[in-house]
């Protein structure tokens, strides 16, 4: 029997989802998790592979606004929910589901289309590069302290309900979006994901607690969401902090959370995930070795449209380039385009028959996208080539930004 891909109806939302849930181990979601990711599914956007009356593959999209360099909110599809079945592996069905959706999406108009990846490997044949990484820490609280700026101890700190909190801690991550390239714009709903908190994910930890910083004139500006979990040794307490969130306006705010999880009591280490490269904490504790501080890859970037996504972002020097571009799997991209961008950093992307100065595949472009990853750090990797010396140099230059890109707890 053929394999039948068609887009997602009302009535197979739960068999669909089921599936999924099989293709990630079997482990179902808790009542309000699945709750909430039924209303966030976006059901026109959402793929199923049907053999028969059984769900063997899926794929769904949000439609997102993405920060990129220069703050600028540019029209994303963020691809999600994407598994097959371990009876049909090896077929062709994510193929087919990552061919649809791609066409898809550029006809819909989106530039960028970016994910997060349970296995970086697989999308990397479909154009996707890893666009920004995150850290986790794992500070020992007993020998390691967090030194803070003047004004730290004018900040007021508030233990609040998380749910009561929501609106002013929405609009504090709002004011973060366009100064963080990779920092989704959240659409209505998406704020309620940094709220889910059911007792069997807490794994012995407490429930979610929220801490908020108020400035001088009362108003938030800053707040941090974690759970304590207790534990015991015959030496004494041996609590751990486990850090979901922490975003702030100003620099007092921001050491001031951390200066308070660090020093809850009867605790001894503080956990956190998810955090931005460059995040100031590495600068703000007294030690960077006790924080154990290790990266990996948070958000994979493709580009669908391409001159219209490089037209969409700013650039930190004037460029005047002739860009070679691989892509195999959207050739539409691929070719020569002149990319030039003036001193204010506005940008022209147009196809040329010049000679090429840099060649790359759209992978490469997809990495160094968002300003995080440097071209001269992918060339010295072998995945650049530079056919016009110092090409690279004033390239990579007028790529790279001046913050980490970052994708937040929560996408």
């Amino acid at each position: 029997m053929a394999l039948d891909t068609r887009v997602l109806q009302a009535d197979e939302w739960d068999v669909w989802y089921d599936h999924l849930e099989l293709a990630f181990g079997g482990v179902p979601e808790t009542l309000p998790e699945r709750t909430l990711y039924r209303s966030l599914t976006e059901l026109e956007r959402s793929l199923g592979v049907w053999d028969g009356e059984t769900c063997v593959g899926s794929a769904g999209a949000f439609s997102f606004r993405l920060s990129v360099p220069g703050g600028a909110l540019v029209p994303a599809a963020g691809v999600t929910m994407v598994g097959v079945a371990p009876t049909h592996r090896r077929r062709g069905v994510l193929t087919s589901m990552m061919r649809r959706q791609l066409d898809d999406i550029r006809e819909g108009g989106e530039p960028v289309a970016v994910l997060t990846a349970s296995e970086p490997e697989i999308y990397g044949r479909f154009g996707y590069g890893t666009g920004a990484y995150s850290l986790a820490v794992d500070a020992d609280t007993t020998r390691v302290r967090v030194t803070v700026p003047p004004g730290t101890d004018q900040v007021r700190l508030r233990l609040v309900d998380p749910e009561k909190a929501l609106a002013d801690c929405e609009r504090v991550y709002a004011a973060l979006v366009a100064g963080r390239p990779g920092m989704p714009a959240r659409q209505p709903g998406w704020e309620r994901l940094g709220l889910l908190d059911p007792e069997a994910r807490r794994e012995g930890a407490s429930p979610l607690k929220c801490v908020v910083a108020e400035g001088a004139d009362g108003e938030v500006v800053g707040y941090a969401r974690y759970r304590v979990k207790p534990d015991w040794e015959t030496t004494g307490s041996d609590g751990k902090v486990q850090v979901q969130d922490v975003d702030a306006l100003d620099p007092a705010a921001y050491a001031a959370l951390w200066r308070y999880l660090f020093e809850i009591d009867l605790t001894w280490s503080v956990r956190a995930y998810a955090r931005p490269a460059d995040d100031p904490l590495l600068h703000l504790v007294s030690d960077v070795r006790r924080i154990r501080a290790r990266q990996r890859d948070a958000l994979h970037v493709r580009l669908v449209d391409l001159p219209a996504a490089l037209e969409a972002r700013t650039y930190g020097a004037a460029l005047d380039v002739v860009l070679e571009v691989e892509d195999a799997f959207c050739p539409w991209n691929a070719g020569r385009w002149r990319l030039t961008a003036g001193a204010d950093g506005a940008a022209r992307c147009v196809r040329t028959g010049e000679a090429a100065e840099l060649a790359l595949s759209v992978r490469e472009l997809g990495s160094a996208y968002l300003g995080g990853i440097t071209l001269t750090s992918l060339a010295a990797a072998g995945r650049v080539r530079e056919p016009a010396p110092g090409a690279l140099a004033r390239t990579s230059r007028a790529f790279a930004g001046d913050v980490a890109p970052w994708l937040p707890h929560g996408f």
